[in-house]
Order: structure tokens, then C-alpha cells, then sequence
């Protein structure tokens, strides 16, 4: 592995100026159907009809009584929450007044997110804002004419967003010098580690700090299923060593689509992943620990995401990535707050899977995207929102002391844990079983990422699309599977490639090389 380099001065230096604008603002994988875009309009169309196209000074609040009445659907991936009515009746409070507009919340369970939003997706169903990342098919929903090109909208009714957001985050998240998606405010650089159970490491005598790599989990698992026998040693519903962030892929802007590069490194040359030597030494240790009975039976089928499973009581780790705070965040919302711990097992880089790893697109079903926009728009700059949506009503699920929260009884009943989806993270408050230097936290913890040669770089499906569909399908029947350890990888990884190639991966990644390259000649 060649050195670690830092990221680009320039790239920093906006870096830094987002950080310190935000904190002053506020203190796996699936196919579908190919829609007609033509049915409501095409995905590079941002614009809107005369009736839904309001004054720019609407998104800040004056001007909403001259809008008319209008309703929000957001559909983000996550949990649903038992509280989520009594949520949505204060955010309508707060809309209205703001940009008379109510909000219908939709969230959708991780295990179903993929089926729920490709269907969503051929439907054509009326939703006005949904998540999307470069690992969860970005550029081939951005292909199938699923989001609004955003600039106009952007310029017209986003300026909180321009003047919050890093500029690099904007720039690394386009298609073809378009942007189709507003990237969460969060935290720019890469890792990826274990989330683990430390009060059951320190009554079973854990050492973890001897883990250094994911073959040294073995010693650690062994010991719990010996000692807490209805304990999972390590939990997942998909990829675990595999996964982009864990690996260090860089799949150039789609990482459902084939062909990568690893951003750890400096080599420009685009392979099919299924035949790297790190693949397949990763596989082969899911495959050792499922057999060892170290990972969950069902991890190819179940829906169960690791956050309600975390709080179930019975799992001891999860493969996550990683950033400053990621075990608070996840044990606050799985309601043990205090019980996790977490260890960073890969460098620390910076690719446009990062720019563009949490997105809120407007749907191109969207009857008024202008308001969309403004509700994106007060994610990122409206603290009350922010706050509200992520975390629930203050008094009820949560308590203040400044600008700390501690939990309630009634916190379980809206905790979504996925700040990190939805506006700027950089509003979001703290519980107090977190770091209240956290967001200082964020800005060290991005220091000294070594660039990815791919950064800034996003793959155009388009003159393969019709690979890259019959590709989601084997994908779909075979990934999950074998990622985790479920199947035989002796066995399976060679009729997985070989299937792969049959539906075209060989054609996409010449494609995607072919691309890569003229934007390296360019730069």
C-alpha cells in the first residue's frame, strides 16, 4: 500500500470554510424497471410550472401566504418511527409558517429499501424528495430519469445550502457537470471499522486493542460465542470486509455499477472488484466466521437493520463506516446509549463516493419542485427543522441543557438515527453521552485523507445501460450472498463472475476506463 497522501490545498481549504460556516449556522444493492422520464417530464428539466414558481425570497419565509397550500412527501432509508405523526404535526407547524407547505415522512426499513424505492422509482410514484448516494445508484437512478437536475433550483431557492455547503461536495457529486442530488453537510473523509459492545468486552476481558485487521476479530468472536452463546458475535443484513468503505473501493461515482479502483492508492487502472485479491481475501473471512457461527444466519435475507437489532440486546459488532462519534450515534439511537465503542481499521480518504455518500435528490415526479428545494433548503439552514426531524420534539423525546440533549422514555419512540441522510449534521445538536467537541472532532478527523486519483470523477451509465440493468440483476442473486459469507466462495465466486461478464461487466468497465481516463488527460 503506497503512502497516504493529504488532500489537495484547495480541496482543504473550502473544506475548512464549510466547517467553520456550518458550525456558525448551527453552533446495498437492487434493479428496477427503466421509467418513461417523458411521463412527467425529464431528469435534466429543473424547471416548474408558473403556479409553483415563487418568489426566491418565499424559502425564507416571506412570501409563504402567497403560496398555495402544498404537501411534501420525503422518503429517506430508514426505520420507521412509532412517533413519526406527532413529528410530522410539529414540522407542519413549522412549514406552514415557513413556506406554507406539510410533510408527509416516509421512511423505509433498511432490508426493503431497495426493492420499495426501485418499484417507487418504475412507478413513477408522486414523491417530491428522496435519499440517494453513489452507493445506493445515484448515476443509474440519475440514468433512468428518477431526480430533477437541481441547478436553477438550486441558484433560485437553495442559496442557505451555496453558502453552507462545501463547494466540493457540490463538484463531486455531479453527472456530467450536473447536479442531481444536495449532499448532505457532513463529514468529507473515508474509513471503516467495527462498532462493538464495549460494557460485554469489558466483562468478558476483551482486549481490543489487538484488533488490527478483520482476521484478528476471530480470537474476539470465539471468545463471545463461547461465553454469551445467544449473542451474535457480528451482525450484518449485507457486505461486511466487502463493502466500499471497508475495502477502500472506489467505484467512480456508482457503486452498484461495476469497476473500481482502490482510492488507497495511486494506480488509475479499473478492475472488476469480484477479481481483486483484496475481494476475494475478504470473502474468504466472512465465509471462515458465518461458518463459524461468528455471523447471523439470515444475513442474505433478513430486513432487520443492525440498529433495531443492536437494540434486541443480542449483537455484539457490526462492519460500519467510520467517523468521529459513529458508535454514540448508533447507540443513541438504538436506545443503550453508553455501550458502544468503536475501532478504525483502514486509512482515512477522500472520493467522490464521500462528495456524493448522502444526498437528498428531488424527485422528477415532484408536482412542485420549487418547494422541494426550500424544504432541503431549511434543512440546512433552519436549526429548529433540522433538529426536529432528526431527533423528535423537544420535552418529549428529548430534554435540553444548551445545547445538549439527554434522553427521555419516550426517546425510543422517535429516534431514526440517520442525521447523516437528511440537511446539514453540522446543526445537529449532541446527546450527552457524546463528545461535546464533536463537531471539532469532524474537522481532525478529515485532516491528512489521502486523495482518491478518481476524486471529482462520475461515471456516465448512460451509452451502457442496458448492461448495467441486466448487471443489477445478477448482482441482486448473487452479491448478498456471497458478502456474507452465506455461500460458498470457492464455489460461487466463479459463477458469480462469469455471470457478471455474461451480462456485460466486461463492456462496462472498458466504458467506465474510456471516461476515466479523458478526465484524467483533462485535469
Amino acid at each position: 500500500m503506497k503512502a497516504r497522501q493529504g488532500i489537495s490545498a484547495s480541496l482543504f481549504l473550502l473544506l475548512a470554510m464549510s466547517l467553520v460556516l456550518g458550525a456558525c449556522g448551527g453552533g446495498n444493492n437492487g434493479n428496477g424497471a427503466d421509467p418513461s422520464p417523458s411521463a412527467s417530464g425529464s431528469a435534466s428539466d429543473s424547471g416548474t410550472k408558473e403556479s409553483d414558481s415563487p418568489s426566491p425570497s418565499a424559502s425564507a419565509g416571506e412570501g409563504a401566504k402567497d403560496l398555495k397550500p402544498y404537501k411534501l412527501k420525503l422518503v429517506y432509508e430508514g426505520p420507521p418511527q412509532a412517533d413519526e405523526a406527532k413529528v410530522e404535526e410539529a414540522l407542519n407547524k413549522l412549514l406552514t409558517e415557513k413556506i406554507n407547505a406539510t410533510i408527509d415522512i416516509a421512511p423505509i426499513d433498511w432490508g426493503a429499501w431497495d426493492d420499495k424505492m426501485n418499484l417507487m422509482i418504475a412507478s413513477r410514484e408522486e414523491v417530491d424528495v428522496m435519499f440517494t448516494a453513489q452507493w445506493n445508484g445515484y448515476a443509474k437512478n440519475v440514468a433512468k430519469g428518477a431526480y430533477k437536475e437541481v441547478g436553477e433550483l438550486l441558484n433560485q431557492y437553495g442559496q442557505g445550502i451555496l453558502e453552507t455547503l462545501d463547494p466540493a461536495f457540490l463538484e463531486g457529486s455531479k453527472i456530467n457537470g450536473k447536479n442531481y442530488g444536495i449532499p448532505t453537510n457532513k463529514e468529507l473523509a473515508s474509513a471503516g471499522g467495527i462498532v462493538y459492545r464495549k460494557d460485554i468486552a469489558d466483562e468478558l476481558g476483551l482486549d481490543m486493542s489487538s484488533v488490527k485487521k478483520p482476521e484478528d476479530l476471530d480470537a474476539i468472536y470465539k471468545v463471545v460465542k463461547e461465553k454469551k452463546p445467544d449473542m451474535i458475535p457480528l451482525y450484518t443484513t449485507g457486505g461486511l470486509f466487502t463493502s466500499h468503505f471497508f475495502a477502500e473501493f472506489d467505484f467512480l461515482g456508482d457503486g452498484t455499477i461495476p469497476g473500481a479502483i482502490l482510492k488507497n492508492e495511486d494506480g488509475t487502472k479499473i478492475s472488476l472488484v469480484e477479481e481483486l485479491d483484496i475481494y476475494k481475501r475478504y470473502l474468504h473471512v466472512a465465509r471462515d466466521f458465518f461458518q463459524k457461527g461468528y455471523i447471523n444466519k439470515d444475513a442474505a435475507t433478513t430486513q432487520l437493520s443492525s440498529q433495531d437489532a443492536y437494540k434486541a440486546g443480542n449483537v455484539f459488532s457490526t462492519v460500519e463506516p467510520m467517523k468521529p462519534g459513529k458508535a454514540d450515534e448508533i447507540a443513541n439511537a438504538a436506545g443503550i446509549s453508553g455501550k458502544l465503542a468503536q475501532i478504525i481499521l483502514t486509512g482515512k480518504t477522500v472520493a467522490t463516493s464521500e462528495t456524493a455518500g448522502a444526498m437528498l435528490a428531488i424527485s422528477s415526479t415532484s408536482k412542485d419542485p420549487a418547494r422541494a428545494m426550500m424544504f432541503i433548503n431549511l434543512l440546512h439552514t433552519d436549526k429548529e427543522i433540522n433538529n426536529l426531524l432528526n431527533f423528535g420534539i423537544e420535552g418529549v423525546h428529548y430534554t435540553l441543557n444548551g445545547e445538549i440533549m439527554s434522553p427521555t422514555p419516550q426517546t425510543a419512540q422517535y429516534s431514526p438515527g440517520v442525521a447523516w441522510e437528511l440537511g446539514n449534521q453540522f446543526l445537529n445538536r449532541v446527546w450527552d453521552s457524546e463528545d461535546p467537541n464533536k463537531w471539532e472532532q469532524f474537522k481532525e478527523f478529515n485532516s491528512g485523507a489521502k486523495s482518491s486519483p478518481g476524486l471529482g470523477f462520475v461515471f456516465d451509465s448512460e451509452p451502457v445501460k442496458a448492461e448495467v440493468g441486466a448487471i443489477a440483476n445478477v448482482i441482486k442473486q448473487y452479491q448478498r450472498a456471497i458478502e456474507t459469507g452465506s455461500v460458498d466462495v470457492d464455489k460461487i465466486l466463479p459463477e458469480y463472475v462469469k455471470a457478471l461478464k455474461a451480462a456485460g461487466a466486461d463492456k462496462v468497465v472498458a466504458e467506465k476506463q474510456k471516461q476515466f481516463d479523458a478526465f484524467l488527460a483533462s485535469k
